[in-house]
């Protein structure tokens, strides 16, 4: 089974990437995220945070959107520059902390968040969020795909509730919708379950 519960580390992550395929590279876009694209709510500037080998990214590409993704796992950002060669997709991938979003200094109509906001503790959450704030202009939708509450057992990232979602999200955001639904991986039992919330940036 993934690892426990628990703040994940830079190291961690290109550690994952370097030993082969993480649980959470499903090789395509997760089903979530793909049935907002197929009602056309990706626009804009799209930002994938914490991209991983770019599936997210490389789908508003194809739907012909200025795509960006970022990761810290420098090895994820290289496959992910691989996928967007070898399909001849305009994506753009950096290695960027995620906490740092601001650094960019570039403005993004939609992000899309799949397993991120889950892995940091209660500061690093802050920081991402604030960070988030600085990066999307009034009217821009932050989407995103974490842990819920719902899924048993003690193995993988925290689990989530909607309160904590809503709380993150009290100051200059209006949560829309938390949804169920689920994040597919590569392991048993195929998928968890996940809370799917809709965030616009007031």
């Amino acid at each position: 089974m993934p690892e426990p519960r628990q703040a994940r580390s830079t190291g961690d992550f290109e550690a994952s990437y370097a030993a082969g395929t993480p649980p959470w590279d499903i090789g395509r876009p997760q089903a979530a995220f793909r049935e907002l694209a197929d009602r056309g709510r990706l626009v804009g500037r799209v930002l994938d945070v914490g991209c991983g080998t770019g599936e997210h990214a490389l789908m508003a590409a194809a739907a012909g959107l200025e795509a960006t993704g970022v990761d810290t796992a420098t090895t994820a950002i290289a496959i992910a520059r691989r996928k967007a060669d070898e399909r001849a997709l305009p994506a753009r991938f950096l290695v960027q902390d995620a906490l740092e979003l601001a650094r960019l200094g570039e403005s993004f109509d939609t992000v899309l968040d799949c397993g991120l906001f889950h892995v940091f503790d209660d500061a690093d959450r802050r920081r991402l969020v604030e960070g988030l704030r600085a990066s999307m202009p009034v009217g821009a939708w932050y989407y995103m795909l974490c842990f819920s509450d719902a899924e048993p057992g003690d193995w993988g990232p925290r689990r989530i509730r909607q309160e904590e979602i809503r709380l993150s999200f009290a100051d200059g955001w209006r949560v829309e919708a938390i949804d169920a639904s689920r994040i597919e991986i590569t392991i048993e039992p195929g998928s968890v379950h996940a809370w799917l919330a809709s965030v616009v940036r007031a």
